[in-house]
């Protein structure tokens, strides 16, 4: 995912992208019915992956993210030669990305299974996270 940020004094006020990395933790309690075929588990990681991809990745996986404040998130020019262009009401930080990420999969959970943690790295060494008991 690409991303500016509009207005900030260094070098991400241009263009550039990232090879983000996703953390999703879910808390619950593994299926002690003896009939499910899913015995043992909160839920299938095959069906955590899926729900991610479609309600995150599938949008944002190689899209150019910017504020839609900025003069240029309305250029001709980026909505032509861009296909995935998403404007959001914030600064595409880490950390604002992240809450928005958390806000989109709190939807997506049952009461069988809540939101724990998610951590959002933008670099190996910078990233952003969101605790459920610090909320």
């Amino acid at each position: 995912m690409a991303h500016a940020l509009y207005g900030y004094d260094g070098p991400c006020k241009n263009i550039h992208g990232h090879t983000y990395h996703l953390s999703v933790t879910l808390i619950g309690k593994p299926s002690a019915n003896l009939d499910d075929v899913k015995l043992g588990m909160v839920v299938d990681f095959g069906d955590l992956k899926k729900v991610v991809k479609e309600t995150l990745l599938e949008t944002y996986d190689h899209a150019l993210v910017l504020n839609e404040e900025a003069p240029y998130s309305k250029s001709e020019v980026i909505s032509s030669e861009f296909e995935k262009v998403i404007l959001v009401p914030y600064q595409p930080t880490c950390e604002n990305l992240l809450l928005d990420f958390v806000e989109q999969l709190q939807n997506v959970f049952t009461s069988q299974m809540e939101l724990a943690s998610v951590r959002l790295e933008e670099t190996p060494t910078s990233y952003a996270e969101w605790n459920k008991s610090d909320n």
